[in-house]
């Protein structure tokens, strides 16, 4: 389909609605949940996913902390984004100018898969000195030619206006979508969660989205800058993902200054959704360990 998104239609199975709040910043509307009350904490999705993907890990760290948790430009729920916001320095600053009109200013940034990148970024751009956490994070290029080749292949299929109605049209069945979502992961999520993920993938909107992140990151840019960040950083990796390989975690975690790594040896890429129990309290523990919400 190509049409956008609808919150009072594709919406209704979008766990903590009442927790959803619309938002307008930077000429575009976004989509945010917040729960909670304390320290803030701000939880950033990966690529081709939403806020939903915290909806277990969000009311266990509500009980101690405010949890803000946007959906990405072009991504779900948030709209009005121009193709130019989609690089990862105009992305962070895109989440800058949501962070401003909310009015308030984390005291950790979570991010997963291509949302560590964004904690980084953010961190950099507006010199915050506050814990950062990775969860199977994505910072590392492709290696060697794929480097220059994966985005400029990725910036061919955004362009062409078939490759996401197609790519949303084969997976338009619930069963399809688990399929893809399974390989691609190597995760097994509850029912609520492949719910959500079904609507996305089928709709070709949000797929030209997730495209366009993909097309116009600069990810080289960003490593060469990891040992200038000094912030604390968790990095928590699942041993058996397919999507980032955990030799990319340990890469990362040689390169931050101040970083350490948490191996999980029997999850996959989306580890967080698989035993959210265990991802907040990790998250707990690492603003417990740096003096947040204490």
């Amino acid at each position: 389909m190509s049409r956008a998104l609808d919150w009072q239609r594709d919406g209704l199975i979008w766990p903590h609605r009442a927790s959803s709040t619309f938002v307008r910043a930077g000429g575009a509307r976004w989509h945010a949940q917040q729960m909670g009350s304390g320290p803030v904490i701000l939880l950033l999705h990966g690529t081709g996913a939403s806020c939903h993907s915290w909806r277990d890990v969000m009311p266990s760290l509500a009980e101690n902390f405010t949890v803000i948790a946007p959906d990405l430009p072009r991504h779900a729920f948030t709209s009005g984004h121009g193709p130019e916001t989609m690089a990862l320095p105009s992305m962070a600053r895109a989440l800058g100018q949501l962070l401003d009109e909310l009015n308030v200013q984390p005291d950790m940034i979570v991010g997963h898969s291509a949302g560590a990148a964004l904690a980084l970024q953010i961190a950099l751009d507006r010199k915050l000195d506050i814990p950062l956490i990775g969860l199977n994070a994505a910072l590392r290029p492709f290696p060697g030619l794929a480097a220059q080749l994966f985005p400029a292949f990725a910036k061919m299929l955004f362009v062409n206006p078939l490759v996401p109605r197609l790519f949303s049209k084969s997976v338009s069945r619930r069963e399809d979508a688990e399929k893809f979502l399974r390989r691609a992961t190597n995760s097994r999520i509850d029912e609520a969660g492949m719910a959500c993920y079904a609507a996305l993938l089928a709709n070709s909107r949000h797929t030209k989205g997730a495209l366009a992140m993909m097309a116009n990151w600069d990810l080289p840019a960003l490593q060469s800058r990891l040992p200038s960040i000094k912030n604390p950083v968790l990095l928590v990796h699942s041993v058996r993902d397919k999507a980032v390989p955990i030799s990319a975690a340990r890469e990362a975690a040689q390169l931050l200054p101040n970083a350490r790594l948490e191996e999980l040896p029997q999850l996959g890429h989306l580890a967080h959704e698989e035993d959210p129990e265990n991802a907040a309290r990790l998250i707990a523990a690492f603003a417990d360990l740096h003096g947040i919400g204490c």
